[in-house]
This record gives C-alpha cells, sequence and structure tokens, in this order.
C-alpha cells in the first residue's frame, strides 16, 4: 500500500487543512465585529470533501475521444472550498453582520472538530507504524 493513496490519510490532512481556514475566517469575522459596514464570512468545505471523496472512490472512465467527458478527474487535488458571505446573518445599524456570540460558539465547535481529526490522523499513523516496524 503506497501511503499517497490512502484516501483516509488524504481526507484528513484536507480536513486539517480547511478547519484551519475556517478558523482564520472566524478569527477575522471577530476581529471586525465592531468594524462598520463588515459582513461576516463563511467557509463551506464538507459537502465538496465528500464529493471528492467519492470521486476518488469511483473508477476513472477512459476517455477514447475529445468529445467524451472524463468525469472520473478532480477529487481531493481539485478541491477548494467556498469563502462567502454569511447570508443568514442579522445586519446592525452600521452595516455590520458579525454576531460575536455566534462566531465564539462556531470557533469552538470547529476547534473539537480540528482536534478530533487530529487525534484520528494519529491513530492512522500510528496504525502505519505499527504495521511497518511490527515482526511477524
Amino acid at each position: 500500500m503506497e501511503v499517497t493513496s490512502d484516501k483516509a490519510l488524504k481526507a484528513l490532512a484536507t480536513s486539517l487543512n480547511f478547519r484551519q481556514m475556517r478558523q482564520d475566517v472566524i478569527s477575522s469575522n471577530i476581529a471586525n465585529s465592531e468594524t462598520p459596514g463588515y459582513k461576516a464570512k463563511r467557509v463551506d468545505f464538507e459537502d465538496a470533501l465528500k464529493k471528492a471523496l467519492e470521486i476518488d472512490s469511483a473508477e476513472s472512465l477512459k476517455t477514447e475521444s475529445s468529445l467524451h467527458y472524463n468525469v472520473g478527474e478532480g477529487g481531493m487535488n481539485e478541491l477548494q472550498p467556498e469563502i462567502y458571505e454569511d447570508p443568514n446573518g442579522v445586519v446592525s445599524e452600521d452595516g455590520n453582520s458579525v454576531d460575536r456570540d455566534a462566531e465564539m460558539a462556531e470557533m469552538a465547535e470547529n476547534k473539537i472538530l480540528y482536534d478530533a481529526s487530529v487525534q484520528l490522523l494519529n491513530k492512522k499513523l500510528g496504525m502505519l507504524k505499527y504495521a511497518i516496524t511490527s515482526d511477524r
């Protein structure tokens, strides 16, 4: 088994990167909670990650003509999270849409999920290390 082709390792590493990105966006929202006209931002990657995992697990289709669509390409290598202005935010009198309490709760949830991903990644790497170094 090639470590770089392990789907679980790729998914966990990608999840960690995007959770860090989400943490940065949430931090930016909190830092700008008093800035007039600032609109809260969001990062969504879970649906894209799920779709990328499905694409990576599907077998690539063989295309023999330039008219064929190669729907098997993409997957984890083409995954880009979407950063957008939160359409659900309540805008205050100064035009700011950041709810500091909601951002703090979201930051705490994201940290818990980040820590869980780190633990899963450590377990996965520990199992690989055990498999490599164990005597048979």
